[in-house]
Protein backbone atom coordinates (compact mmCIF):
# COMPACT_ATOMS: atom_id res chain seq x y z
CA UNK A 1 0.00 0.00 0.00
CA UNK A 2 1.59 3.24 -1.15
CA UNK A 3 0.26 5.69 1.43
CA UNK A 4 0.25 3.60 4.60
CA UNK A 5 2.78 1.69 6.64
CA UNK A 6 2.16 -1.78 8.02
CA UNK A 7 0.74 -0.56 11.32
CA UNK A 8 -1.78 1.72 9.62
CA UNK A 9 -2.75 -1.07 7.22
CA UNK A 10 -3.39 -3.38 10.18
CA UNK A 11 -5.47 -0.63 11.85
CA UNK A 12 -7.57 -0.26 8.69
CA UNK A 13 -8.08 -4.02 8.53
CA UNK A 14 -9.38 -4.05 12.11
CA UNK A 15 -11.87 -1.28 11.37
CA UNK A 16 -13.50 -2.50 8.17
CA UNK A 17 -15.70 -5.49 7.40
CA UNK A 18 -13.95 -8.78 8.00
CA UNK A 19 -12.70 -10.88 5.13
CA UNK A 20 -15.15 -13.72 4.38
CA UNK A 21 -13.79 -17.08 5.49
CA UNK A 22 -13.68 -18.54 1.98
CA UNK A 23 -11.67 -15.54 0.76
CA UNK A 24 -9.35 -15.77 3.75
CA UNK A 25 -8.66 -19.40 2.86
CA UNK A 26 -8.23 -18.46 -0.79
CA UNK A 27 -5.74 -15.71 0.03
CA UNK A 28 -3.68 -18.15 2.11
CA UNK A 29 -3.73 -20.68 -0.74
CA UNK A 30 -2.55 -18.00 -3.16
CA UNK A 31 0.43 -17.23 -0.93
CA UNK A 32 1.41 -20.86 -0.53
CA UNK A 33 0.57 -22.33 -3.95
CA UNK A 34 0.88 -19.60 -6.61
CA UNK A 35 3.65 -17.41 -7.94
CA UNK A 36 3.34 -13.60 -7.81
CA UNK A 37 0.95 -13.67 -4.84
CA UNK A 38 1.07 -9.87 -4.66
CA UNK A 39 -1.26 -9.89 -7.67
CA UNK A 40 -4.10 -11.03 -5.41
CA UNK A 41 -6.35 -8.17 -4.25
CA UNK A 42 -6.47 -9.07 -0.57
CA UNK A 43 -8.66 -7.96 2.31
CA UNK A 44 -8.71 -4.16 2.01
CA UNK A 45 -8.95 -3.88 -1.76
CA UNK A 46 -11.39 -6.78 -1.86
CA UNK A 47 -13.80 -5.03 0.52
CA UNK A 48 -13.43 -1.85 -1.55
CA UNK A 49 -14.31 -3.74 -4.74
CA UNK A 50 -17.39 -5.15 -3.06
CA UNK A 51 -18.40 -1.67 -1.86
CA UNK A 52 -17.84 -0.08 -5.28
CA UNK A 53 -19.96 -2.81 -6.83
CA UNK A 54 -22.71 -2.09 -4.30
CA UNK A 55 -22.56 1.59 -5.25
CA UNK A 56 -22.58 1.04 -9.03
CA UNK A 57 -25.19 -1.74 -8.75
CA UNK A 58 -24.17 -3.43 -12.02
CA UNK A 59 -26.00 -6.37 -13.56
CA UNK A 60 -23.14 -7.32 -15.85
CA UNK A 61 -19.44 -6.86 -15.05
CA UNK A 62 -16.38 -7.62 -17.16
CA UNK A 63 -13.08 -8.42 -15.46
CA UNK A 64 -9.78 -8.56 -17.33
CA UNK A 65 -7.29 -10.66 -15.37
CA UNK A 66 -8.80 -13.26 -13.04
CA UNK A 67 -5.59 -14.58 -11.47
CA UNK A 68 -6.91 -16.60 -8.47
CA UNK A 69 -10.54 -15.46 -8.65
CA UNK A 70 -10.39 -13.35 -5.48
CA UNK A 71 -11.43 -10.03 -7.03
CA UNK A 72 -14.12 -11.67 -9.18
CA UNK A 73 -15.68 -13.15 -6.05
CA UNK A 74 -15.57 -9.79 -4.26
CA UNK A 75 -17.38 -8.17 -7.20
CA UNK A 76 -19.90 -11.02 -7.34
CA UNK A 77 -20.51 -10.64 -3.61
CA UNK A 78 -21.42 -6.99 -4.12
CA UNK A 79 -24.06 -7.79 -6.73
CA UNK A 80 -27.71 -7.89 -5.70
CA UNK A 81 -28.97 -10.95 -7.56
CA UNK A 82 -27.88 -14.40 -8.67
CA UNK A 83 -29.03 -13.33 -12.13
CA UNK A 84 -26.16 -10.81 -12.24
CA UNK A 85 -22.99 -12.02 -13.95
CA UNK A 86 -19.24 -11.35 -13.82
CA UNK A 87 -17.48 -12.36 -17.04
CA UNK A 88 -13.82 -12.77 -16.12
CA UNK A 89 -10.94 -13.42 -18.54
CA UNK A 90 -7.70 -15.18 -17.56
CA UNK A 91 -4.83 -15.74 -19.99
CA UNK A 92 -3.00 -18.48 -18.08
CA UNK A 93 -4.78 -21.78 -18.62
CA UNK A 94 -2.75 -23.48 -15.87
CA UNK A 95 -4.73 -21.39 -13.35
CA UNK A 96 -8.10 -22.71 -14.51
CA UNK A 97 -8.40 -25.58 -12.00
CA UNK A 98 -7.33 -23.31 -9.12
CA UNK A 99 -9.87 -20.65 -10.12
CA UNK A 100 -12.74 -23.10 -10.57
CA UNK A 101 -12.07 -24.59 -7.14
CA UNK A 102 -12.18 -21.11 -5.61
CA UNK A 103 -15.47 -20.39 -7.35
CA UNK A 104 -16.98 -23.68 -6.20
CA UNK A 105 -16.19 -22.86 -2.57
CA UNK A 106 -18.03 -19.53 -2.66
CA UNK A 107 -21.74 -18.86 -2.32
CA UNK A 108 -21.27 -16.30 -5.10
CA UNK A 109 -19.25 -18.45 -7.48
CA UNK A 110 -22.32 -19.14 -9.63
CA UNK A 111 -22.36 -15.48 -10.60
CA UNK A 112 -18.89 -15.75 -12.19
CA UNK A 113 -18.28 -17.01 -15.74
CA UNK A 114 -14.65 -17.84 -16.42
CA UNK A 115 -13.16 -17.37 -19.90
CA UNK A 116 -9.65 -18.68 -20.58
CA UNK A 117 -7.75 -16.91 -23.33
CA UNK A 118 -6.22 -13.66 -24.56
CA UNK A 119 -8.40 -10.70 -23.58
CA UNK A 120 -7.58 -8.83 -26.79
CA UNK A 121 -9.01 -11.75 -28.76
CA UNK A 122 -12.03 -12.44 -26.53
CA UNK A 123 -13.11 -8.85 -25.93
CA UNK A 124 -14.72 -8.10 -29.32
CA UNK A 125 -17.10 -11.06 -29.03
CA UNK A 126 -17.95 -10.43 -25.37
CA UNK A 127 -18.56 -6.73 -25.99
CA UNK A 128 -20.82 -7.59 -28.92
CA UNK A 129 -22.85 -10.08 -26.90
CA UNK A 130 -23.17 -8.17 -23.61
CA UNK A 131 -23.90 -4.72 -22.25
CA UNK A 132 -21.53 -4.16 -19.35
CA UNK A 133 -22.21 -1.73 -16.51
CA UNK A 134 -18.73 -2.02 -15.00
CA UNK A 135 -15.30 -3.20 -16.14
CA UNK A 136 -12.38 -4.10 -13.86
CA UNK A 137 -8.97 -4.04 -15.58
CA UNK A 138 -6.18 -5.96 -13.85
CA UNK A 139 -4.43 -7.83 -16.66
CA UNK A 140 -1.23 -7.34 -18.69
CA UNK A 141 -0.06 -3.78 -18.02
CA UNK A 142 1.50 -3.54 -21.48
CA UNK A 143 -1.97 -3.77 -23.03
CA UNK A 144 -4.02 -1.40 -20.83
CA UNK A 145 -4.35 1.13 -23.66
CA UNK A 146 -5.46 -1.59 -26.06
CA UNK A 147 -8.01 -2.92 -23.59
CA UNK A 148 -9.40 0.56 -23.04
CA UNK A 149 -9.75 1.26 -26.75
CA UNK A 150 -11.54 -2.06 -27.26
CA UNK A 151 -14.17 -1.35 -24.58
CA UNK A 152 -14.74 2.40 -24.21
CA UNK A 153 -16.87 3.00 -27.30
CA UNK A 154 -19.05 -0.03 -26.50
CA UNK A 155 -19.85 0.98 -22.94
CA UNK A 156 -23.07 2.85 -22.25
CA UNK A 157 -23.12 6.31 -20.74
CA UNK A 158 -22.97 5.91 -16.96
CA UNK A 159 -20.78 2.80 -17.00
CA UNK A 160 -17.69 2.55 -14.79
CA UNK A 161 -14.19 1.28 -15.43
CA UNK A 162 -11.89 0.41 -12.51
CA UNK A 163 -8.21 0.02 -13.42
CA UNK A 164 -5.73 -1.51 -10.98
CA UNK A 165 -1.97 -0.91 -10.59
CA UNK A 166 -2.08 2.56 -12.11
CA UNK A 167 0.65 3.94 -9.84
CA UNK A 168 2.90 0.89 -10.40
CA UNK A 169 5.02 1.17 -7.25
CA UNK A 170 5.36 4.90 -7.90
CA UNK A 171 7.37 4.33 -11.08
CA UNK A 172 4.85 6.32 -13.13
CA UNK A 173 5.97 9.52 -11.39
CA UNK A 174 9.69 8.89 -12.01
CA UNK A 175 10.81 9.44 -15.61
CA UNK A 176 13.98 7.45 -14.98
CA UNK A 177 11.88 4.31 -14.40
CA UNK A 178 10.11 4.35 -17.76
CA UNK A 179 12.49 1.91 -19.42
CA UNK A 180 10.46 -1.27 -18.81
CA UNK A 181 7.46 -2.18 -20.96
CA UNK A 182 4.98 -2.54 -18.09
CA UNK A 183 5.75 0.91 -16.71
CA UNK A 184 5.50 2.42 -20.19
CA UNK A 185 2.14 0.69 -20.64
CA UNK A 186 0.72 2.15 -17.42
CA UNK A 187 2.12 5.62 -18.16
CA UNK A 188 0.54 5.58 -21.63
CA UNK A 189 -2.78 4.43 -20.13
CA UNK A 190 -2.76 7.14 -17.45
CA UNK A 191 -1.95 9.81 -20.05
CA UNK A 192 -4.74 8.57 -22.31
CA UNK A 193 -7.32 8.59 -19.51
CA UNK A 194 -6.22 12.04 -18.33
CA UNK A 195 -6.77 13.47 -21.81
CA UNK A 196 -10.03 11.65 -22.63
CA UNK A 197 -12.88 14.15 -22.23
CA UNK A 198 -15.48 11.38 -22.61
CA UNK A 199 -14.77 10.24 -19.06
CA UNK A 200 -14.42 11.50 -15.51
CA UNK A 201 -11.53 9.98 -13.60
CA UNK A 202 -9.78 9.87 -10.21
CA UNK A 203 -6.76 7.87 -9.01
CA UNK A 204 -6.90 6.40 -5.50
CA UNK A 205 -3.49 5.77 -3.85
CA UNK A 206 -4.62 2.39 -2.52
CA UNK A 207 -2.04 -0.41 -2.70
CA UNK A 208 -0.57 0.01 -6.19
CA UNK A 209 -3.02 2.65 -7.42
CA UNK A 210 -6.67 2.26 -8.40
CA UNK A 211 -8.23 4.49 -11.07
CA UNK A 212 -12.00 5.02 -11.12
CA UNK A 213 -13.35 6.03 -14.55
CA UNK A 214 -16.91 7.13 -15.29
CA UNK A 215 -18.15 7.32 -18.86
CA UNK A 216 -20.20 10.47 -19.36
Amino acid sequence: MLTTDKEVEEYITRHIDSEPENLHRLYRRVNTELLYSRMCSGHIQGRLLKMLTRMVNPHRVLELGTYAGYSALCIAEGMTSDADIVDTIELEDELEDFIREALSESAYGGRVRLHIGDATELLPRLMDENSYDMVYIDANKRHYVEYYKLIIDRLRSGAFIIADNTLWDGKVADATEHHDAQTRGIVAFNDLIASDERVEKVILPLRDGLTLIYKK
